[in-house]
């Protein structure tokens, strides 16, 4: 049995995992922290590797979540990461989150949920579902804002080089918050699966997992 720790995409929770099939392993969830004014991910990073306890565990990272699981990386020892539409690095952020940062623009708009621009994020999220909708909805309702303005500060201002040795990649090739022709790398595309292929795709996620986690 291996101990696997999950952490979710930006203001999310363990619900985005609740299609997975993760076997006999035992499964824990980091939750997001509310960030002290002006903390580097780094600084975050270390407050969220100290809710793991088990040696060389599996972390598995959804989007953001996969962005903070390479930083958890740099200051333990881990088995593996699992990056699920995410970044590994700064090369891989697309070039609208790089305008982003060198405009400021996060800092100039705060960055809050605008009612009228949810068709736009649901499209770009991949959403397909009722369900999909509903829970998107509540996080939108219930999103910390001074963690919004940090998480996207962060997500925009990455500048991490570096490369773990031991990650896979499992990226969609319709995802439109990450596109995959920036991924330098993943080891596994899941045809026309969007940035929430955890929860529409999860079968063929599933395959993936029950191989990489053996």
């Amino acid at each position: 049995m291996k101990h696997i720790y999950c952490i979710s995409g930006f203001g999310a929770d363990e619900r985005v995992f609740s299609k997975v099939d993760f076997g006999e392993n035992d499964v824990h969830f980091i939750q997001w922290k509310i960030p002290e004014k002006h903390e580097s991910i780094e600084s975050y990073a270390k407050r969220m590797q100290e809710e793991i306890i088990h040696p060389n565990p599996i972390l598995i990272g959804l989007s953001f979540g996969g962005m903070m699981s390479v930083e958890i990386a740099k200051l333990i020892p881990v088995e593996k990461i699992i990056l699920v539409s995410s970044v590994c690095c700064r090369k891989e952020l697309p070039f609208y989150m790089k305008l982003t940062s060198a405009l400021n623009l996060n800092k100039l708009i705060p960055m809050k949920p605008y009612a009228i621009l949810e068709p736009i994020e649901n499209f770009n999220l991949g959403v397909e579902t009722k369900e999909e909708k509903k829970l998107l909805k509540e996080y939108r309702d219930n999103l910390n804002l001074q963690y919004s303005n940090w998480a996207i500060g962060q997500v925009v201002n990455w500048k991490n080089e570096w490369l773990p040795p031991n990650f896979i990649h499992i990226h969609g090739t319709k995802d439109h918050i990450f596109p995959v022709r920036k991924i330098i790398n993943p080891k596994y595309k899941i045809r026309n699966a969007g940035h929430l292929l955890l929860m529409n795709n999860s079968e063929e996620v599933n395959e993936i997992f029950k191989k990489e986690l053996q």
